[in-house]
Order: structure tokens, then sequence, then C-alpha cells
């Protein structure tokens, strides 16, 4: 599999994963200048701007680790240029998901919920 195929499965599992909790997607690789989100998601109560990072098991770096203190900036400017141009009334949430994937197969799924948020960033909701 090449890296983009490996990134779209990626992201399609955890649209699966998160429409099994009850989400219902309403974007994906949502773009600006500058920034990309994978996935906006809401449940009725909060918008979910996901980062999904797939790797292979033997990755030196996990998902998680690639979610660096500038990407995390690129999402939250993203994320407030999304809701300018689609107002809404769900509280803002910033997840990771992890997905580890080997021969074309998805084998685990790590989700962490408000994996970061909008302290030190001058950008309100």
């Amino acid at each position: 599999m090449t890296k983009s195929e490996t990134g779209k499965l990626g992201e399609e599992s955890v649209c699966s994963y998160l429409l099994g909790m009850g989400y219902r997607i309403i974007a994906r690789n949502y773009r600006i200048k500058g920034g990309e989100i994978d996935i906006i998601a809401e449940n009725g109560d909060y918008i979910a701007f996901v980062e999904v990072k797939s790797r292979k098991p033997d990755s030196l770096v996990s998902g998680f680790e690639a979610v660096s203190k500038r990407k995390q900036g690129l999402i939250i400017k993203t994320a407030a240029d999304y809701c300018l141009k689609h107002p809404n009334v769900w509280q803002p949430r910033f997840d990771v998901a992890s997905v580890i994937i080997e021969n074309g197969r998805v084998l685990s799924i790590d989700y962490v919920t408000n994996a970061f948020d909008t302290t030190g960033y001058n950008i309100i909701f």
C-alpha cells in the first residue's frame, strides 16, 4: 500500500468507528491555506475536529507523538475557520486517532477525545 492509501484506509476506519459511536460525519479533509482537518463530526453536544495518524506496527513515532504543537496550532486555526464559515451550537473539541495498519488491514484504532485544547492560542470559538 502507498502512504496515501494507508492514510485513506485509516480515515475510513475512524469514520466507521465514529459512526458506531453515534457521531455524524459532517466534513472530511476540510482545507484552508496552511491547514487541514481529516474528519469533522458531531454527536449533538460536541463538534469533534479529528486528526487521524495511520502507522505501521513498528513505526518509531506513534500517531499521537506525530501531532506536534505546530500541527495542533494549524488544526485549531483551520477549525476556527470552519466554525466561522459554518456556525453551529456545538462545543468544539480536538481529538486524535492513531490507527495501526499492516498489509492493508487495520489492526487497531486508539482514539483520544479532547487530546489538546486552545490554551496558549489567541483563538476564541
